[in-house]
């Protein structure tokens, strides 16, 4: 039987107490900046996992560029520990500067070569029912399929809750190719999806 799937699946490790877990954060993040090996090993433990989640949906096939960006972003993320404000969680400040790190590099590869037209966001809607049905190693499988540029918009859409205007300023695209490309990946997939599941 195939797994059932949450698109939205949270990024964040178990969870506990929040005053627990404020508290060894305060001391993790207080050893890390203070150099220590063992605290920035601990970090990179409990976090990475969750952060090259999200890497392999936008880059699934290339395992040694996943790795690569999983580097970077955990490197950034221990150089600027000192600006984490404990202000909002820290796995969604981790998160930032992983797509932040991924989109740093996407940007170069996207074209913004669509006709600027307007396109109905509905067009194509891939009903959750259907997300259901396969696993959520089929479900990455089948996004990986689509085009570089449709997969990221996908991802920035469905996954970060991005809107249209923000993705055209992350990507560097106009912000209504950026619907087109969300439909025409959700066409795509949608596509997809009804042959496996048909």
């Amino acid at each position: 039987m195939a797994e059932a799937i949450n698109i939205h699946t949270p990024f964040r490790v178990t969870e506990r107490s929040t005053t627990a877990v404020h508290s060894e954060l305060s001391v993790l993040i207080r050893d890390c900046i203070a150099q220590s090996r063992s605290a920035q090993k601990k970090m990179y433990d409990i976090y990475a996992p969750a952060a090259y989640g999200v890497i392999k949906r936008y880059l699934y096939k290339d395992e040694n560029l996943a790795q690569e960006i999983l580097n970077d972003s955990f490197y950034k993320v221990l150089t600027k520990l000192d600006q984490y404000t404990f202000q909002g969680a820290f796995e969604g400040w981790i998160r930032r500067i992983v797509i932040n790190t991924i989109t740093d590099h996407l940007r170069k590869n996207i074209k913004d070569d669509q006709p600027h037209k307007e396109v109905q966001p509905e067009d194509a809607f891939v009903h959750s029912d259907s997300l259901e049905k396969i696993t959520h190693k089929e479900l990455l499988s089948v996004i990986q399929t689509i085009p570089d540029t449709q997969r990221t918009v996908f991802n920035l859409f469905v996954f970060e809750n991005y809107s249209h205007k923000e993705i055209g300023e992350i990507l560097g695209i106009n912000e209504n190719n950026s619907r087109w490309h969300l439909n025409d990946a959700r066409k795509r997939l949608k596509e997809k999806l009804n042959y496996i599941l048909k």
